[in-house]
Order: structure tokens, then C-alpha cells, then sequence
């Protein structure tokens, strides 16, 4: 079967495409691997009429409800591979080695996270007390002591927003990066700076107490906000031949304003096409995504 539209990956901003498309009474298939990039918090906040919905849930609502159009195939896998069939469409091949075809590919795999060298502690505590987003998670930790870590290119000013929720301390990591205006906006904010080089992160399971540099000290701290670098999960938008931009956290699919890729008939949408992450824009950028691809089968790309 060939199908009008293959969406690789299956969180917010996938299946808010293939919603688009489904109702449109197109045959989409949802290919998904099962590993969202927010699987690691609690719950989501901000997210219209979901505040406080473990994301895994709302992931597995909103696949039920697609599930609900006869037209909707969804396999779990990933898709190892992606490339052009010679006939205006796509060919797909999974890591179970089947075969899929379509006349449109939308590309939602999203992006993986990396994290500091060095810094004991991270991993196991990101998502719960070392975090990304303030408006995401910055309410549950408010008026507590809060740690930010940014590496360069990221400017400072991250710093003074954090502390709209709570007493802040910025970590320089041992790097010099903030010169002598940007150090004068931070005290004058009541941004603490800490130069020293970090070495681990202290508390009991995934909370999160305090932070040790390698000169011994620990700085008291409740949660960490940190920028962390990040790649896209898959490497099939780069097979393709799709072009890419540099974004403020890592390389960005670049997309026009129909969200189609620098290749005819593929569609970018979700974390790995936008400088900006959030759960709520990944969703919303999904919805112009499908809406989008539905209008290139209807006019032609």
C-alpha cells in the first residue's frame, strides 16, 4: 500500500499532523519508536487544558483518539532509512527491514538532549529536578533556591528570567563568559555568579540538593535549569539532502513557512525544525505541518 503521508514520529507535533491529515480523509501512516524527548518528566504544565498530565498519557490519549479514523496506520519502530522512489514519492525502510511508501514524508522524530562532560548526576536527574524550560517546571520550584548552568554561545539574560521564580545562581562551569556589563545585570538582578568548575550533582534519588565544584564546596540548590546542546534523533533529514540551520541549542531542519523542507515533498515539524521547544508549539507547529502537506496534494508542491 502506498500511502498519501508517512509521519515519522509519533509525540505532540506528529500526531497533531496526522490529526490534520486524517481529517482531511487522507491515509497516513505514524511511525514511532516510543522515546519522546518530555518522557522523563511527571507531568506537563501549560499545555492548553492538560496542565499537570504526565506527557506519556497525553501522548497516549491523543494516539487513541487518531487511532479512532479508519484511514490512520500507526507502527512502532523507527525508521532507519528514508529516500526518493523516482516516482514523486518516498520510500521508508524500518528497522524490522519493512518497507513503507508515500506519496509525502513529514519528518517529527524530534531532537536528543546531550548533556555536560564532567558532571556527574544529570541524567539521572533530568526532567525532574534538572530542568529545561522555566514555564514548563518553574512553578513547582518556586521561591526555592535554583541553579543555572549555560554554555556558551547562550547569553547570560536566561540567567535573570529564571530568577522571576526564585533566588538564582548562575554556574559558569569555569568558563569566563560574562563580561563586565552582562556580570552588572546579573547583581543587579540578585543573580548570584559561581565560577568554579562543576563536578557533581548532589540529593537523594532525582532530587536534587546541592551542587559540587571540584574545589570541594556545595552550593545549596533545588533544581538546575540548563540549555542543554541538542542533534536531531534521526539522521534521515540529512539522507534526504535536507538543508539545515544553525539554531540557538544545535542544527534546526530549515523549513519555509508552509513547513515543507528544501526537499519537494518533505515536511519538517516538532523540536528538531524549531529554534524554540515546548511542548505546546511542537503541537501547534504539527497542525500547520499536516494542514500544509494537505494542501500540497491539493495544489501541488
Amino acid at each position: 500500500m502506498r500511502y498519501d503521508a508517512l509521519v515519522v514520529g509519533g509525540s505532540f507535533a506528529g500526531l497533531s499532523a496526522a490529526m490534520q491529515l486524517a481529517r482531511a480523509r487522507k491515509n497516513v501512516c505514524v511511525v514511532d519508536a516510543g522515546a519522546p524527548r518530555n518522557r522523563f518528566a511527571a507531568a506537563a504544565h501549560g499545555f492548553f487544558g492538560q496542565d499537570g498530565v504526565p506527557p506519556l498519557k497525553m501522548i497516549a490519549d491523543a494516539r487513541a483518539k487518531l487511532l479512532a479514523y479508519p484511514n490512520v496506520t500507526f507502527i512502532e519502530g523507527r525508521v532507519a532509512s528514508a529516500q526518493a522512489d523516482g516516482a514523486g514519492g518516498f520510500v521508508a525502510s524500518l528497522d524490522s527491514d519493512l518497507q513503507l511508501s508515500a506519496g509525502q514524508l513529514l519528518l517529527a522524530f524530534g531532537v536528543q538532549d546531550g548533556f555536560p562532560d564532567g558532571i556527574s548526576g544529570v541524567r539521572e536527574r533530568w526532567g525532574t529536578s534538572v530542568l529545561h524550560c522555566p514555564y514548563c517546571h518553574g512553578y513547582e520550584f518556586s521561591g526555592r533556591r535554583l541553579g543555572i548552568l549555560i554554555e556558551a554561545p547562550h547569553p547570560p539574560d536566561h540567567a535573570m528570567l529564571i530568577a522571576e521564580w526564585g533566588p538564582a545562581t548562575l554556574f559558569l562551569n569555569g568558563n569566563n563568559t560574562v563580561d563586565d556589563e552582562a556580570r552588572a545585570r546579573l547583581q543587579a538582578r540578585g543573580v548570584a555568579i559561581e565560577p568554579g568548575r562543576i563536578a557533581a550533582l548532589e540529593g537523594p534519588a532525582k532530587d536534587l540538593s546541592g551542587i559540587r565544584l571540584e574545589d570541594g564546596r556545595i552550593v545549596p540548590v533545588d533544581a538546575l535549569f540548563m540549555v542543554p546542546r541538542t542533534r536531531p534523533s534521526s539522521p534521515i533529514a540529512e539522507e534526504l539532502g535536507c538543508a539545515f540551520d544553525d539554531g540557538p541549542a544545535g542544527p534546526v531542519i530549515r523549513i519555509d513557512a508552509m513547513k515543507m523542507t528544501t526537499v519537494p515533498g518533505v515536511f519538517a515539524a516538532g523540536d528538531a525544525a524549531m529554534p524554540m521547544h515546548n511542548a505546546t508549539l511542537a503541537s501547534a507547529d504539527g497542525v500547520m505541518a499536516g494542514t500544509s502537506m494537505h494542501r500540497a496534494m491539493v495544489f501541488g508542491t
